[in-house]
């Protein structure tokens, strides 16, 4: 799995960015909170339903 599950104490999210990878999306809904590290050519699709996400998707590339 790319998507990487950050802890909610509390309703409290306590981020260190030192532990991040420097280029990284957070994505928050529904209570929890994932982030993964950005590929260096991609596209990224956040899918949501009835306001919540639902799917997450990574089209990559690569430079010629």
């Amino acid at each position: 799995m790319r998507m990487k599950e950050l802890k909610i104490s509390n309703t409290i999210l306590n981020l260190d960015i030192m532990e991040l990878p420097e280029s990284c999306v957070i994505i928050l809904s529904n209570g929890k909170a994932k982030y993964a590290e950005l590929p260096p050519f991609a596209e990224t699709k956040i899918i949501t339903h009835q306001g919540h996400v639902k799917r997450v998707k990574w089209d990559e590339g690569e430079e010629f």
